[in-house]
């Protein structure tokens, strides 16, 4: 019998810091005041998405398991979503081995997070709650520094039928009250397949019989 789903609350609690700076990684990501303004909002809902990957799928995972653990995608990123689709709101640390250039990180990286960030966003607005990326452009602004903390916006735009449209950006999780610096920006297309009605009962029937 397959093991359930975590839910989103059992995926907050699902990871333990192996070393000191996972720690602090962890606990500045859970204390920062936007953390805490978001956790009080009963609009969002808080997880970490990766968490909800069985186990032993998260190696050929990329972001998930591939560029996660020191010095990559340190902890496991944080995700705040809005009811319905709306908006997402994601912060993470990105680490050295990261990087493309000695000390900045590799702009297909940040591509790839834009990418599966705004997907998660737009997804619970389609009418199946899945869909493929058809089109993504991406405006680099700034570069982004290595071993440091990034937040993630996004939001969805537009949805008609099977397609949404979203739009997103990287900027810096400046700490003592700086203002955060735009990084990259992202505007994308998803487009829910059209057996995903089909594959979706499938998958569901195949749930629900274990």
């Amino acid at each position: 019998m397959a093991a359930p789903m975590p839910s989103d609350e059992e995926t907050l609690t699902s990871f333990t810091p192996p070393d000191a700076l996972s720690q602090e990684i962890e606990d500045f990501i859970h204390n920062h005041p936007l953390s805490v303004s978001l956790r009080e909002n009963p609009e969002f809902t808080e997880s970490r998405p990766h968490l909800k990957i069985p186990e032993y799928m998260r190696a050929r995972n990329l972001t998930a398991g591939t560029l996660a653990g020191p010095n990559k995608i340190v902890v496991p990123p944080v995700v705040f979503s809005e009811e319905g689709g709306k908006s997402m709101i994601s912060l993470l640390y990105l680490g050295s081995d990261l990087s493309g250039h000695p000390g900045i990180v590799h702009g297909g990286l940040l591509a790839t997070l834009l990418d599966e960030g705004l997907a998660r966003c737009c997804f619970p607005a389609l009418p199946n709650k899945v869909g493929v990326t058809a089109n993504l452009n991406i405006d680099y602004r700034l570069p982004a520094m290595a071993d440091s903390y990034v937040i993630m916006k996004a939001e969805t735009v537009k949805v008609e039928g099977r397609k949404a449209w979203v739009e997103g950006r990287l900027e810096t999780l400046p700490k003592d009250g700086q203002e955060p610096a735009v990084l990259v920006e992202a505007k994308a297309l998803f487009i829910e397949p059209r057996q995903a009605a089909v594959c979706y009962s499938q998958v569901s029937c195949a749930k629900n019989s274990h």
